[in-house]
C-alpha cells in the first residue's frame, strides 16, 4: 500500500527536472492543441512520486499522462507506482505500457489522479464525461487526495454548459426515454436539448459500466451547480452526471502564451501562477 502523502499545492512543488518536450515558442511555430494538451499532462506528471497509487484518467489529454508516467517508470526514475484506470481504454493503455494496475477495492485511498476535462469554470468545477467514462472517473477522482486536471486553454469556460457542448448523464437502459423527458424538463428553463448519445453505428452508444448516456445541451445557465446535481440525482434510473463540483484541486491551462496553475486553496480562495514557455525550459 503506498505511504500517505501530505496535501500539497501545485504552484509549490513546480520544478524544471523534467521540462515538457515541447520547445518550441508561439513567435517561431505555433502550438498544436496536442501539443498543449502535452504540456499540461507531463506538468501534472511531476507530482508523481515513487509509491503513490495514482488515478489515471481517460481522454486524449489524460493519455499524454499515462504515456509518461510508463517512460518515467521504465527509466527507473520513478518505482512502485500503482495505477487505478478510470475506463476499460485506460486500463488497456496502461497495462501495455507495463504499469501496475490495481482498484479502489484494494487501494480505496489514491494519493494522487491526473486527468482532462471537457469544460472548467472560473471556480474549477468541471464538465467530464464526453468520452463517456464519468461515473469511473468520478469514483477514483472523488477518492484522491489530490485531483489535478489538465487542459488547454479551450476548454475554459464562464459557466458549466458554457461551451454548448454536451454535458452527459448516465442512465440505466430501462425505460430510457423515460429518464430523457425528465432531464430536459427539470432545466426547461435553461433552453435545454437531450439527446441519447449513439456510436457509429446508430445504436446506442453502452458506457463501460453497461449503461446509456444522454447528452443535455443548454442554452443559458443552469443557476446552483449543486442544486442541480441534487435534482438530476434524485431522478430514479439516473446514474451519474458529468458536473464535477469542487473536486478539483488544481488545474493546469496550456495555451499558447504559456501555462497557467490554479490552485484551490484553505478556504476556497483560488491561487493563480502562469509561466511562459522559456521558463517551463530554463526553470523558475
Amino acid at each position: 500500500m503506498a505511504a500517505a502523502y501530505p496535501h500539497f499545492l501545485v504552484s509549490e512543488t513546480l520544478t524544471a527536472a523534467t521540462p515538457p518536450p515541447i520547445m518550441a515558442t508561439p513567435a517561431a511555430s505555433p502550438l498544436t492543441q496536442d501539443e498543449l494538451k502535452k504540456i499540461a499532462a507531463y506538468k501534472a506528471v511531476e507530482h508523481v512520486r515513487s509509491g503513490m497509487v495514482v488515478g489515471l484518467g481517460t481522454g486524449s489529454t489524460a493519455k499524454h499522462a499515462v504515456d509518461r508516467i510508463a517512460e518515467l517508470l521504465k527509466q527507473g526514475k520513478l518505482s512502485d507506482v500503482v495505477g487505478i484506470a478510470t475506463s476499460t481504454k485506460t486500463y488497456e493503455q496502461a497495462a501495455s505500457l507495463g504499469i501496475p494496475l490495481s482498484d479502489l477495492d484494494a487501494h480505496p485511498i489514491v494519493d494522487l489522479s491526473i486527468d482532462g476535462a471537457d469544460e472548467v469554470d472560473p471556480d474549477l468545477n468541471l464538465v467530464k464525461g464526453r468520452g463517456g467514462s464519468l461515473l469511473r472517473e468520478k469514483m477514483v477522482e472523488s477518492a484522491s487526495r489530490k485531483f489535478i486536471v489538465i487542459v488547454d486553454e479551450s476548454k475554459l469556460v464562464s459557466h458549466i454548459g458554457g461551451s454548448g457542448l454536451a454535458m452527459p448523464v448516465e442512465v440505466i437502459p430501462f425505460c430510457w426515454s423515460h429518464s430523457l423527458s425528465r432531464l430536459k424538463a427539470l432545466f426547461a428553463d435553461a433552453g435545454c436539448v437531450a439527446k441519447l448519445r449513439t456510436g457509429g453505428g446508430g445504436e446506442a452508444y453502452v458506457s463501460d459500466n453497461g449503461n446509456f448516456i444522454i447528452d443535455l445541451y443548454f442554452e443559458r445557465e443552469i443557476g446552483d451547480l449543486n442544486e442541480a446535481s441534487d435534482r438530476i440525482l434524485r431522478l430514479p434510473g439516473i446514474v451519474e452526471h458529468g458536473m464535477f463540483i469542487g473536486l478539483a484541486s488544481s488545474v493546469i491551462v496550456a495555451g499558447v502564451n504559456g501555462v497557467t496553475v490554479k490552485t484551490r486553496k484553505k478556504g476556497g480562495e483560488l491561487g493563480v501562477d502562469s509561466f511562459s514557455y522559456s521558463d517551463l525550459r530554463n526553470g523558475f
